[in-house]
């Protein structure tokens, strides 16, 4: 192979996509989208809460209406005095959203049943609120009835709250706190992250060849490069446009981080969240006493933070994007070759889409047992290792795995890319007819 027309190939495929609107348009959008995505759901929980209801309560057994008192939510009225039919049948003209009726108690066993009446289905939350209610107030009664005296003081004493402060222990035999819920967080990021990434830009090399074959712009490329020049151009082209959108992504979201803390006042909020009045002063505060002024599961969410080995998260990140860009995208080129069109290209491409899937659903349960055998064996086979392995590593890998990992995946991709590169030199010159997989082990016989 010619190194300079490849050269020549992969500067084309970097500067038509750099230049093109929607390449400035997502990078320049994409860190706003993955704010606005860790913002929307807060946001939309927040708006599907139920607010202003009216709830009227018929309470026949005379413990639980003291439980209902109306908040910003739900407002109660007691409505024991009327009777039930008729609350029924004029719920909505009176003004009531829900109708909660509380039967006698029943002896047997000092419970209660509760019914509810509603036009519309009622919703979980407002359905726990009732039944949080309701229990609360069979609880004291049973107490009531029990004949012993501070009863309730003495549950509450009873009651247990236990926090689990969790370390983990170096070779060295340092123990460090630790947080398993931060390292679930940024395991399934970082599985979710590079399984986009792989798909996004593995799918844009093969709808980069399957363009240029049904335009017949590959047959003036050939006269002028080899076929296997003209791939390893393209998919090293595509990977140059993926990291430079990935390292803008990076810069543009560090800097929209840095404004909006500036203009917002994080460090006023953080204050005031670890129990601290607003400009109190942290300057030159020992960090040990800053630990001090918050709880124990704060600070292990802020040691592991601080603990995090980020150069080889961001290094590994990097090593297994690339290959495993490298592998899925030499594949979805011989892929692209042998179609003329992406709607021919979904019964080809469907063996490779599966392992891509398998390892991302194998990241997105990993944190749940990082060292189970099926994430070990998951991070070490070389089609799902790229996105296992990533969302395994912020639990800890030995290195040997680390080591195995990379290596089988790299030698998986050169035997993969001689392998696409033989299919892709028979498949890009062929038109007329809609190839299958008798076809691509033809060409892949071929000398």
């Amino acid at each position: 192979m010619n190194f300079r027309n490849i050269g020549i190939v992969i500067s084309r495929e970097f500067m038509t996509r750099v230049r093109k609107k929607s390449f400035l348009i997502i990078t320049f959008l994409g860190p706003i989208l993955f704010a606005a995505i860790a913002v929307i759901p807060s946001l939309i929980m927040f708006l599907a809460e139920d607010k202003g209801k009216n709830i009227a309560v018929v309470d026949e057994s005379g413990i639980a209406m003291s439980e209902f008192v109306s908040n910003e939510s739900y407002t109660f009225t007691d409505c024991s005095s009327q009777p039930l039919d008729s609350l029924k049948t004029k719920l909505s003209s009176e003004g009531f959203d829900v109708l909660v009726h509380i039967s006698p108690v029943i002896d047997s066993i000092r419970s209660v049943n509760v019914v509810t009446y509603s036009d519309k289905a009622l919703s979980m939350d407002l359905k726990e609120a009732i039944a949080s209610r309701v229990d609360s107030a069979v609880e004291d009664y049973r107490i009531a009835c029990s004949g012993i005296s501070d009863l309730k003081e003495i549950m509450d004493k009873v009651k247990s709250n236990v926090s689990i402060t969790t370390y983990t222990i170096d070779d060295s035999g340092k123990a460090k706190l630790d947080s398993a819920e931060l390292k679930m967080i940024v395991s399934m990021l970082l599985g979710m992250v590079i399984y986009m990434f792989i798909a996004m830009f593995s799918g844009m090399v093969m709808s980069s060849v399957i363009e240029e074959k049904a335009s017949r712009v590959v047959e003036v490329l050939i006269s002028s490069v080899k076929a296997t020049e003209l791939m390893f151009g393209k998919i090293i082209g595509v990977a140059c446009v993926a990291l430079t959108q990935f390292l803008l992504w990076v810069v543009l979201t560090l800097a929209i981080i840095t404004v909006a803390g500036s203009v917002l006042g994080f460090d006023q909020i953080a204050q005031s969240q670890s129990g601290m009045m607003p400009g109190t002063e942290m300057a030159g505060m020992d960090p040990e006493a800053m630990m001090s002024t918050l709880d124990a599961e704060d600070t292990s969410v802020i040691a592991a933070l601080m603990d995090l080995n980020y150069s080889q998260i961001i290094i590994s990140f990097l090593v297994f994007f690339v290959l495993g860009y490298l592998l899925y995208a030499s594949l979805f080129a011989a892929i692209g070759s042998a179609v003329e069109n992406e709607a021919d290209s979904s019964q080809l491409q469907l063996p490779i889409t599966i392992p891509l899937l398998i390892g991302f659903f194998i990241a997105i349960y990993s944190f749940k047992s990082p060292d189970s055998a099926i994430a070990v064996w998951g991070s070490l086979i070389p089609f799902t290792s790229p996105i296992v392995m990533l969302a395994r590593i912020p639990f800890g890998v030995p290195v040997w795995q680390l080591a195995l990992s990379i290596v089988l995946l790299l030698l998986t991709f050169v035997a993969c890319a001689w392998i696409s590169a033989k299919i892709y030199r028979a498949g890009i010159l062929t038109f007329g007819k809609k190839s299958t997989w008798k076809d691509l082990w033809k060409w892949l016989k071929m000398k």
